[in-house]
């Protein structure tokens, strides 16, 4: 019996309702379900506009006060509604009309800056000073910028800085951007900074700001009276950069981050830090409201191992820890840092790291992402397992996907699991082994989490 096919009830709808359906739905939302008709995809048809201007002129005030006020108009005049728009730059010159942006308003006050579009030239350093003041633009609440160059720099600084009710800030891909400067910006709460190469400082004043994240090279990061944040991202995959590294500054911001919850930060970072002379254990705080910790490296070796160790030395209440290896992030090689003293953990061996490590009473999960069967990762896991003295579940997932539950046991007790679905791994100098039994293993896992306390 074949199955009558079904009306397309959206497509059948009056333009004006989709226009407002659609205006409901956060702008990410609204992009993914254009597909879903015809009629849909009408609605976003981008418009486009031409600006015309003195490319000659471009660094005069009296051209960029003129181009502020077009822009600014044609972004005023689409506030109430969902649409793309693409911006074009004529010259005086001529009738050669040049790409210059790509706007796109979402619904919630959301609104996209694409500057992608423009030719690749050789980037100039410019920086960022966003302070409040007025504006006509407090319906905005979200402002994602893609592609900013010293050339729209200071027109997005014109346009948007003083959004006063700007509640996320995300920049993406902006090359040249050296520095980063966000004074008294009381509604901030989320800021979002990924793959800006050049970054050499970020100065935050945000006193409400609740989730900060960082991807990109090492920089200098400091947070002026936040007292709010919970979410802390500092994933530093493209290495130091070209900048030098001062153990005051990132002692600095370490402190500043005593009160977050959720924690990701990159683990040759931690191990950078213990061998520029950082001792964790004497830095006069501890993180006692951490409750996840995320940590991503690119390979695991015994000075990581040890470094993570002692870091969770001052995550006394942890909850949840998850621990990736990121194969696809080229290697970090942390410099060579003269010091007379450095964390004891680095010069000890196992034995003695393990036998130093303190409990982690309150760590109930653990997830191991892209782990492999080699000796730093076996250690790294047993040692885990010997921290969290009431853990409930240890999870191990492989690069290709597979997923184990984790346990330690006697090697005394293996004949007790020959009908089950495990794999067994020596844990080297010790007299248990560590067993990956199937996470689809549903039946065993409660005997599982018991061998867990031994």
């Amino acid at each position: 019996m074949v199955e009558e096919e079904r009306p397309d009830l959206i497509s059948n709808l009056p333009e004006g309702i989709l226009q407002q359906i659609i205006s409901m739905i956060p702008f990410k939302e609204a992009i993914q379900k254009i597909i879903l008709s015809t009629e849909w995809r009408s609605l976003m048809n981008p418009l486009q506009v031409n600006l015309e201007f003195d490319w000659i002129q471009s660094t005069n005030i009296e051209s960029r006060e003129k181009i502020k006020k077009s822009i600014g108009s044609f972004l005023k005049s689409c506030e109430n509604s969902l649409q793309t728009l693409k911006l074009y730059l004529q010259s005086t010159e001529g009738n050669d009309d040049k790409l210059f942006g790509i706007c796109a308003k979402g619904s919630h006050g959301e609104f996209h800056l694409d500057f992608s579009v423009q030719k690749k030239k050789v980037p100039y350093n410019f920086d960022l000073i966003l302070e409040p003041e007025f504006s006509s633009f407090s319906s905005i609440r979200k402002l994602h910028l893609r592609s900013v160059s010293h050339f729209v720099g200071n027109l997005v600084v014109d346009l948007f800085a003083g959004c006063q009710f700007l509640e996320t800030l995300s920049l993406e891909k902006c090359v040249g951007l050296q520095n980063i400067n966000i004074r008294s910006h009381y509604s901030l709460k989320k800021l979002v900074i990924v793959d800006c190469p050049n970054i050499i400082s970020i100065t935050l004043s945000a006193p409400n700001l609740e989730s900060f994240s960082y991807q990109g090279v090492l920089s200098i990061i400091q947070l002026n009276y936040i007292q709010h944040l919970v979410d802390f991202t500092l994933n530093l995959r493209d290495g130091l950069g070209h900048n030098n590294f001062e153990s005051e500054d990132v002692i600095s911001l370490i402190s500043s981050l005593r009160s977050v919850e959720i924690l990701t930060i990159s683990g040759w970072f931690i191990e950078l830090l213990c061998s520029a002379g950082v001792i964790f254990e004497r830095l006069g705080f501890l993180f006692d409201k951490l409750k996840e910790l995320y940590i991503i490296d690119p390979k695991i070796s015994q000075k990581t191992r040890n470094s993570f160790a002692c870091f969770l030395n001052i995550t006394p209440f942890l909850e949840k820890l998850f621990v990736e290896v990121d194969e696809k992030s080229s290697p970090v090689e942390c410099p060579f840092i003269h010091q007379y003293w450095h964390e004891p953990h680095l010069w000890m061996d196992y034995a003695t790291v393990k036998c130093t490590a303190s409990q982690l009473k309150y760590l109930k999960f653990i997830k191991l992402i892209g782990f492999k069967s080699e000796s730093d990762h076996i250690l790294l896991m047993d040692l885990l397992l010997h921290k969290a003295v009431n853990l409930k579940q240890m999870i191990l997932t492989s690069s290709d996907r597979d997923s184990w539950t984790v346990a330690k046991i006697p090697q005394t007790q293996l004949k007790f699991y020959s009908k089950r679905r495990y794999t067994v791994i020596s844990c080297p100098n010790t007299d248990v082994s560590i067993v990956l039994i199937d996470a689809r293993d549903e039946a065993y896992k409660p005997k599982v989490y018991q061998c867990m306390q031994y």
